[in-house]
């Protein structure tokens, strides 16, 4: 099946150890892959680029919001783009993946499906990530309305419709949650997509803390309560 009409956001900063082979591997199935290097220090940006992807530079760091908002705005530009995939480069999503979340809104199944780690077994995943992950389904009713399990996942896939109306304005990590605020105000069919998770030592390494995650959720909340 051929993915033409399919873009790969990749927000990357420092990521220049893992990063031409997580692009390289990506391009075999997609071809329409775009970095947003966003101010990275390393060797980042020439990886990307020699790897074969588009390459949009933020001259400083912006944050992951930020980045994946200048990534979509380049591929919604771009002809024949119909479906947007948001996609780590720290090697921890997989491919085959993207293409079962592909297919699904090819049938028209969702506007907008997002990964979760919760099927089946979860001992994989770090206990601490489990904890965070829970604790922000539960202090957070909009998830727990739109029955999402994972919504601070990053990989999610999408289609033209919510390619057009994207538009993230928290430039940092809170922005997964501005994500779903969006789902509620414009309507989208959203569902989830089991997904699995590559934990290396080298992506827990960039993760993040459960305090952190908390303040993230905090922070998004009370965003949405100044905004009412």
């Amino acid at each position: 099946m051929s993915y033409s009409d399919t873009w790969l956001v990749v927000p990357v900063y420092n990521e220049a150890e893992v990063l031409g082979e997580v692009v390289s591997e990506a391009l075999q199935t997609f071809p329409n892959i775009v970095c947003v290097d966003d101010g990275s220090r390393d060797d980042s940006a020439r990886i990307a680029l020699n790897s074969g992807a588009h390459l949009v530079r933020h001259p400083v760091n912006l944050g992951q919001g930020a980045a994946l908002q200048t990534g979509v705005e380049y591929a919604r530009s771009r002809p024949g783009a119909n479906y947007f995939v948001t996609f780590d480069s720290d090697g921890q999503h997989q491919v085959a993946d993207v293409e079962r979340m592909i297919d699904k809104l090819r049938a028209d199944e969702a506007d907008i499906i997002v990964g979760t780690r919760f099927h089946g077994d979860t001992s994989h995943i770090p206990w601490t990530k489990r904890l965070l992950l829970r604790t922000i389904v539960a202090l957070s009713p909009q998830l727990r309305t739109l029955q999402l399990s994972d919504a601070h996942n990053g990989l999610r896939a999408f289609n033209r419709t919510v390619g057009e109306q994207f538009t993230i304005t928290h430039n940092g990590m809170g922005h997964a949650s501005e994500i779903i605020a969006m789902v509620r105000r414009y309507g989208w069919r959203v569902t989830e997509s089991p997904v699995t998770i590559a934990y290396t030592e080298y992506s827990m390494a960039k993760g993040q803390s459960l305090l952190n995650g908390v303040n993230i959720l905090f922070e998004s909340l009370l965003r949405t309560s100044f905004r009412r």
